[in-house]
């Protein structure tokens, strides 16, 4: 069986999951839900900082009380308010100007090698931590670093005058103490909470330290709302905007294909495709063009997933019948054929004529390295054998990842990108595109119905093969790759992976190919595309966190803890 070639990552290090303080809102989507409230709330009120610590507890409670957030919440709402204010100057001041200033107590207490000095931690670069990734990155667009502790650090810090904004990563008490300093120096800082404030092993929102590490005003995206525009492309789904960007359906195979437009479904691959258009050029007005773009590259998707249902005998998706099994093959496979020639209908008539035929070969790339990536898979049933991690990832690479990078590219060219902008995307979209199908294969773990059940190739049962050496469970394994009948119990398939904490290893390997991807942007000369990538990944990956059993649910399925929760972010040294 011959699959694309694929070398992997350097592992990365992964934060403990640990739940937060009560001060603290609890779940990721929680946080990042008050935080866009907060940016509604600043540019609704325009507070001017820098603002009195009182003044800015009048206005997080004026927010709490507005949407009725946690009052135990109420500082940490302050520290967001402050943030969105200094957002902007925070932008405007040079790299070489600015501090990065992190707590000690993000390293792994017990195994960290690093001493102290008058000046704080002393990094040795070992590894097991965020805190090596954050300062080389920071040290590479010329901050100055500090792993220290205290607001007195940050007011002798401040009187020196060579600072002039400040990132910060800090526990809400010592932010608290180190306002008034910034407030009384007019210092532009985004500080980004602690989860915890026990000084132990703490962990923080990785993602929001990237984003703010890198925050420049060149990026012109910066304050794109990602969600309401995920929002607007949602909408060109309804069969009502539908026929205004297709044009009316013509005939019972259209009206299926319309119908199966408007399923549900993430719809990452359009809005992909309207992010990479909006980085690329400074209009914001989405043309009828544009629309046509987002809805071919839904149209080439949803075409393959009626194929891949009819290719692995599926009986249902999004929780109704396939389309196969509702109308059946011959009626389904010839709908799946429609919104191809959909797709490719749409482009042509979207695309500028000097782009046409750049636009068109993207497209149909995509399509023939997507074939072959499912042919790949399609040869392994025909003849089961053990596959490596390589190997599966191989698949992954080529079955998911072209629809990724055919999405951004259509968006790219439409805009105008140059070759340099299409190679970031590219490469971009292969990391992106394995780590996507390695949260899939997570999110499959808990299903009675999934890959593990059906015995298709699968990363967990590949690393499974790679772990575990001898005995009971390798014979499992081994039985499984060979498809043998009748198949293990998808729940003792489950406690064989969970005890071997395999889904640790896969969850490692799927944040290892997230760092590949937005490193993959570090030489990138578009700003704006590559805060937009950079910001993408973290939308993807932190809307649709990985759940997996929590102990209290594995003990009452009688299966051991698996360890997979709310997905902990990893170091990240991306550019």
């Amino acid at each position: 069986m011959n699959t694309p070639t694929v070398t992997l990552p350097r592992p990365v290090p992964v934060q403990a999951i640990r739940p937060p303080k009560a001060n603290i809102p609890q779940t990721l989507g929680e946080r990042q839900h008050i935080r866009e409230l907060v940016a509604d709330y600043v540019h609704r009120v325009q507070p001017v900082p820098p603002l009195p610590p009182a003044e800015l507890r009048s206005h997080a409670e004026a927010l709490s009380l507005e949407h009725g957030l946690d009052s135990a919440h109420v500082d940490y709402v302050g520290v967001l308010i402050n943030n969105e204010l200094w957002k902007e100057q925070l932008a405007s001041v040079p790299f070489e100007r600015r501090l990065l200033l992190m707590p000690k107590c993000l390293r792994i207490e017990e195994r960290c090698p690093a001493p102290f000095d008058e000046f704080g931690l002393l990094c040795k670069q070992c590894g097991l931590c965020s805190i090596q990734d954050l300062q080389s990155e920071a040290e590479r667009l010329g901050y100055a670093v500090l792993v220290a502790e205290g607001s007195q650090v940050v007011m002798s810090i401040i009187e020196t005058g060579k600072v002039e904004a400040i990132v910060g990563v800090s526990c809400l008490s010592v932010l608290e103490r180190a306002f008034p300093f910034m407030e009384a120096a007019a210092i532009p800082g985004v500080a980004i909470p602690l989860l915890q404030d026990d000084c132990v092993n703490t962990t923080v929102d990785l993602d929001w330290v990237w984003e703010a590490i890198h925050l420049t005003s060149t990026d012109r995206t910066r304050r794109l709302d990602l969600r309401a525009l995920r929002d607007e492309v949602d909408g060109w789904f309804r069969p009502e905007a539908l026929a205004a960007i297709m044009g009316p359906a013509e005939g019972r195979a259209a009206a299926l294909g319309r119908s199966w437009l408007g399923k549900a479904g993430k719809r990452w691959r359009p809005f992909l495709t309207v992010c990479a258009w909006r980085a690329c050029q400074e209009s914001t007005e989405i043309s009828d063009a544009v629309r046509k773009l987002a809805v071919a590259v839904e149209c080439f998707h949803k075409a393959s997933l009626i194929h891949d249902d009819i290719e692995d005998g599926d009986a249902e998706r999004y929780g109704e019948p396939t389309l196969h099994a509702e109308v059946g093959m011959g009626v389904a496979l010839n709908v799946g054929d429609l919104l191809i020639g959909e797709g490719y209908r749409l482009i042509a008539e979207a695309a500028p004529s000097e782009r046409a035929s750049a636009m068109i070969l993207a497209a149909a790339r995509g399509h023939r390295d997507l074939c072959l990536g499912q042919g790949a898979e399609l040869d392994w049933f025909s003849d089961p054998q053990a596959l490596s991690v390589l190997d599966v990832l191989g698949i992954f690479k080529g079955k998911t990842a072209p629809a990724f990078d055919v999405a951004l590219t259509l968006g790219a060219l439409h805009a105008g990108a140059d070759d340099e902008e299409l190679s970031a995307i590219a490469r971009y979209s292969e990391a992106l595109g394995i780590a996507y199908q390695c949260r899939d294969d997570l999110d499959d773990f808990a299903r009675d119905d999934g890959d593990l059940a059906a015995q298709r190739p699968s990363v967990l049962m590949a690393s499974a093969l790679d772990r575990i050496k001898e005995g009971e469970d390798r014979a499992l394994v081994e039985a499984w790759w060979k498809r043998a009948k009748p198949a293990a119990p998808a729940e003792l398939i489950r406690e064989v992976l969970a005890d071997h904490k395999i889904p640790d290893h896969v969850r490692q390997l799927m944040e290892s190919f997230k760092e590949r991807a937005v490193t993959s942007l570090r030489d990138l000369g578009n700003d704006s595309l590559k805060g937009l990538l950079r910001r993408l990944m973290g939308k993807i990956f932190d809307e649709h966190a990985i759940k997996g059993w929590c102990k209290e649910e594995m003990v009452k399925k009688g299966i051991v803890e698996t360890g997979i929760v709310e997905t902990a972010t990893p170091a990240r040294s991306a550019g």
